[in-house]
């Protein structure tokens, strides 16, 4: 599986906690089940242009939420027995989109500026 994980410099939120928060969505959300390995440190690193203590972060913290676990030459993978609470995919789209509407706003965009720019990426 490829996954597409960004990190938007111009969000207040740490790199570290973007990633962990993205993460934590594609395991909640069923995008990444147990035992699906997720890339090593420093090529993550690498691919999202940021310190390899960055991504060491958010795989910590997930690890200690029972979400990943970590084996010296096994890599990290998302745990077996750890799972996401069970979350609504439609709670979840919707918490998403209410916080992409509000930065959106944030940073002056009209609602028609947004939905716009939606529509064509929707098309891709």
């Amino acid at each position: 599986m490829t996954l597409v994980l960004t990190l938007d410099p111009d969000d207040p939120t740490p790199p570290y906690e973007q990633l962990r928060r993205q993460l934590g969505d594609l395991i909640a959300a069923g995008r990444l089940g147990p035992g699906d390995r997720l890339p090593p440190l420093r090529q993550l690193a690498g691919d999202l242009g940021v310190a390899v203590g960055t991504v060491a972060r958010s795989y910590r913290e997930l690890e200690q939420e029972g979400l990943l676990t970590s084996r010296r030459g096994g890599g990290t993978r998302v745990a077996e027995s750890g799972r996401a609470p069970a979350v609504n995919r439609q709670e979840m789209l919707e918490g998403m989109a209410a916080d992409f509407v509000a930065r959106v706003r944030g940073l002056g965009y009209t609602d028609d500026e947004t939905v716009a720019a939606l529509e064509r990426q929707l098309r891709l």
